[in-house]
């Protein structure tokens, strides 16, 4: 490799850095004259490094507020809840509330999809924004050990995030337009690397069996979700990349919860 080619290289890595934090957080991120033809599949490798650094955000959050002993576990937990948001602008709770509202709302797909277009919230959404945000809060709360609880809070916003990836690769979009459109078809070799990310943190943070289950539970909660959407509205949209977010995120919460809990 030359390094004309090896600068190519980075740059159009670098790239899919940024369009991955511009995508999925309300970060700051530098302007950059992007190549052409550059599609959501060919930076999905990068979610889990935002997964990662939003983990973190939540983490420092949550030991800065519980070890200098202002706040309990409980309210500890919520600013981290409020960490991840701010630095997320609510992105996969607004699909999660939307793609709850379509379902619940809607009798055929047509009409399903009409109102997960909808920028309004409904009951359904509403009720399932407060069962995931009370779920994480109370998860998050009940983990005796504070860096476990860090921990926690890093795989589940990492691992969900990267295993998002490998959705356009065994479903199809249920739109001809949208971003999640563009996803159509997949990208196996950045999705191959977005999973291989997501497993290596749970290691990294010597997770112990942790590192196996984390990962399943993650799966299981996004296919789940697409295979609910698939059945619903015939196949995935941006909402639905949201919902399979929060509900993965929940599930490894649990799973962490179950080992690390009083």
């Amino acid at each position: 490799m030359t390094r004309a080619t090896l600068a190519a290289w980075l740059r159009n890595r670098a790239e899919d850095l940024v369009l991955a934090f511009a995508l999925l957080t309300r970060l700051p991120m530098p302007r950059l004259t992007l190549r052409p033809l550059v599609q959501l599949p060919d930076y999905v490798w990068a979610f889990p490094i935002v997964g990662f650094v939003v983990g973190h955000i939540a983490a420092l959050t949550y030991l800065l507020a519980h070890e200098e002993g202002a706040l309990g576990a409980s309210l500890s937990s919520l600013t981290a809840v409020a960490a991840s948001l701010l630095a997320t602008g609510a992105l996969h709770e607004d699909g999660l509330a939307d793609f709850a509202d379509g379902i619940g709302g809607g009798r055929t797909p047509e009409r399903k999809l009409e109102i997960m277009r909808d920028s309004g919230i409904g009951s359904y959404g509403a009720v399932a924004l407060f069962l995931v945000l009370g779920a994480r809060w109370s998860a998050v709360a009940s983990i005796v050990d504070l860096h476990a609880a860090a921990g926690a809070l890093v795989m589940a916003h990492t691992v969900p995030r990267g295993l998002l990836a490998v959705v356009p690769e065994f479903w199809r979009p249920a739109r001809t337009d949208g971003l999640a459109a563009g996803a159509a078809g997949g990208n196996w070799p950045s999705a191959l690397v977005a999973v291989a990310l997501s497993l290596a943190v749970p290691l990294l943070l010597n997770a112990g069996w942790l590192a196996l289950f984390v990962p399943l539970a993650a799966a299981a909660g996004i296919f789940g979700v697409a295979t609910l959407a698939a059945r619903q509205v015939g196949g995935y949209t941006g909402d639905v990349f949201g919902a399979a977010e929060q509900v993965a995120e929940v599930l490894v919460l649990a799973v962490c919860t179950s080992a690390l809990a009083r």
